[in-house]
């Protein structure tokens, strides 16, 4: 495996050149099986609520499958603050590196359900654009290309398909790719987020 500080020089160089970045191993097995040993995602379905979309959070099955629950840091469990350390360290040697100005994160955990689906989007809204990079790292254990569940970027030479591995990090930027999630024949899981460009409680408020 390598070094934490050689997959953050991976994914600033992978957004500096193409808008998008993954690693592998970004959580390790032991980990990614630590994180779904807790509580809310041993129970992910009955506990986590429907996802909406657009500023307005409008519930449309048709669009978007996967049901969710925000993340508090202040009391998020030791095996997710393992994550969100990560992330904290991210966002400062991306800052350092790339000089994009950002201050904090917002995540949610998600789950989608055999067969869900996200219909192709922007993870920026027009009128609040403070997200700047997504970031998604996924969960799922023994994951096969069979299973389906990819992630689609659109990119400028045509879609490219990431399949959900278990610790598989990707990073892109929220305004510059449009993406899809694909079905899958077995639920999907993940801890999804943004890196923003404003702090998360001054976003909220404004």
């Amino acid at each position: 495996m390598i070094s934490l500080l050689s997959q953050y020089e991976h994914i600033a160089d992978g957004l500096a050149t193409g808008g998008y970045a993954i690693v592998d191993d970004f959580l390790s097995l032991s980990e990614v099986n630590s994180i779904l040993a807790t509580e809310e995602f041993g129970n992910a379905l009955d506990q986590f609520r429907k996802a909406g979309t657009g500023q307005d959070r409008q519930i449309n099955a048709t669009i978007r499958g996967d049901y969710i629950q925000w993340l508090d840091r202040r009391s998020a469990s030791h095996e997710v603050t393992v994550y969100l350390k990560k992330l904290e360290g991210l966002l400062v040697f991306l800052n350092r590196a790339l000089f994009l100005s950002l201050k904090d994160f917002e995540i949610h955990k998600t789950v989608y359900p055999s067969g869900a689906h996200y219909e192709r989007h922007l993870d920026q809204f027009r009128e609040h654009d403070h997200r700047r990079l997504s970031i998604i790292c996924y969960l799922n254990v023994g994951w096969e290309e069979r299973d389906g569940g990819q992630l689609r970027l659109f990119l400028p030479a045509g879609p490219f398909d990431i399949y959900p591995q278990a610790g598989r990090l990707v990073c892109f930027r929220s305004n510059a790719l449009e993406h899809e999630v694909l079905p899958a024949t077995r639920n999907r899981l993940s801890i999804t987020g943004w890196i923003l460009d404003q702090l998360v409680e001054l976003r909220h408020l404004s």
